[in-house]
């Protein structure tokens, strides 16, 4: 397999749990400013809409969008208990967290990366995010993790976009539940290895 993916993107999600699960594969980096690989090559061969990330199988298929790609790698090693299997509804709890991290955390900070958007235009997304904040943290509760006891494609994912906020310059220090879940994940072994392999790390 290879995935394509950008230092500190979504595309990180997938890595991690690429190197949770103990997969083989290959790392290509995309430059998102100018939709080119190393090579020169124009990202949208590989994948048209043009973001990571996007996972080449070894049977020729490229998937992309980065829930699926991460129900695609737990689903394939199901002793590692990454997912839940249906019908159990903790996977739907778990299609829960997925469906929630993308839409309302992922797509309103991932939104303020945008050098066109106007500084007084800001405030109502940080806002926002803040409400999530106040609910993530809630919700997490004991945790140590999303699903409770077991570390799971959920937390990959969250860990991933919730990292966004220091780039961002928005404050985790109101909510030390989340400050200390991003230490517990930090410390897995199979992160430190994907933020070193991205150079994420010193």
């Amino acid at each position: 397999m290879k995935l394509y993916y950008a230092p500190g993107a979504c595309s990180m999600a997938a890595h991690i749990v690429l190197r949770e699960a103990g997969y083989a594969f290959d790392l290509e980096p995309v430059d998102l400013a100018t939709g080119t690989l190393a090579d020169g090559r124009d990202y949208a061969t590989i994948n048209p809409k043009g973001y990571v990330p996007a996972l080449a199988l070894d049977n020729g298929q490229v998937l992309t969008e980065v829930a699926a790609i991460l129900q695609y790698l737990a689903d394939a090693r199901p002793d590692l208990k990454l997912s839940i299997l249906p019908p159990d509804l903790a996977h739907y709890r778990l299609l829960e967290w997925l469906n929630f991290i993308a839409t309302e955390v992922h797509k309103t900070l991932g939104g303020l990366f945008n050098p066109q958007l106007p500084a007084t235009c800001r405030a109502l997304p940080i806002a926002l995010v803040q409400r999530r904040c106040d609910w993530l943290a809630r919700a997490l509760g004991a945790g140590p993790f999303l699903m409770g006891a077991q570390f799971t494609i959920a937390d990959a994912y969250l860990f991933t976009v919730l990292n966004w906020t220091a780039p961002l310059n928005i404050d985790l220090s109101p909510w030390p539940a989340l400050q200390d879940y991003l230490g517990r994940v930090a410390a897995r072994p199979a992160v430190q290895e994907t933020l070193q392999a991205e150079g994420l790390t010193g």
